[in-house]
Order: structure tokens, then C-alpha cells, then sequence
């Protein structure tokens, strides 16, 4: 499975955990981060995907066509699914303020195979670390 996900675009490091059955993929800097590739790489190896949960920086904005959106850095760009915690951080959107999150993307559902992305993989905000 690092074999596969290393060779994804953007992807500097890759951590397995076989005690914990987790995988920890960190970005390079200066690159996109694509769910539906790092899903699609994961189940290639022949792992199915339980659960993708993501920890970024960045800004909450509205944007016209998609929502409120999540923006790490120049280019990378998240819808947010809302929720009680993203209702709470109605007064930083278009603040300015850098937020560090957790949140998550993907969540099995029972009875689904889990072998295809989801068309879309909105950002659940699930905390917020600082």
C-alpha cells in the first residue's frame, strides 16, 4: 500500500500502521491534496477504506457557487458539509483568521463496499484544534 500511495501526486511521506490498522499520508508543501486519488490508490493495494479524516490549515470562506468552503493555501479548495460545529464558525468566515481542523471526508457506510470514491467528499468539520 505505500508503494502505491507514494507514487500519488503530491504525497512527501507515508506512515502504516498495521497494530492500528491506520494510515497516515502527509502532503509536500507545495502540491494539491486529491481524496478521490489517495481513496482510489488505497483500494487499488487491496485495502478497502474505512474512514478518511483530514488535519489542515487554512481559511473558511463563502463561495457563491459552492458554500461555505474550506481553503488550505493557494489552490486547495474544500466544500464543508454542514454541521453544529461549522454553524459555530459562522464569524470567521472570510475573516482572515487561519483555522487548524480535523474533519472528516469519507465515512463507510454499512452495507457498501467501499471500493469506488464518492463523487463528491465534502469536508465534515469535526473540531477545531487551535
Amino acid at each position: 500500500m505505500q508503494q502505491h500511495l507514494r507514487r500519488q501526486d503530491g504525497v512527501a511521506k507515508v506512515d502504516v500502521s498495521l497494530v492500528d490498522g491506520k494510515v497516515a499520508i502527509y502532503p509536500r508543501e507545495d502540491s494539491r491534496f486529491d481524496p478521490a486519488a489517495i481513496f482510489k490508490a488505497v483500494y487499488d493495494s487491496g485495502v478497502s477504506v474505512v474512514e478518511m479524516t483530514v488535519l489542515a490549515s487554512g481559511e473558511l470562506m463563502s463561495d457563491p457557487a459552492r458554500g461555505l468552503v474550506f481553503k488550505i493555501g493557494n489552490s486547495e479548495v474544500f466544500g464543508v458539509k454542514p454541521n453544529d460545529v461549522s454553524q459555530k464558525l459562522k464569524d470567521q468566515i472570510g475573516s482572515g483568521k487561519v483555522l487548524k481542523l480535523r474533519g472528516l471526508l469519507y465515512r463507510k457506510t454499512s452495507g457498501k463496499a467501499g471500493r469506488k470514491p464518492p463523487a463528491s467528499m465534502p469536508l465534515e468539520i469535526l473540531e477545531v484544534l487551535n
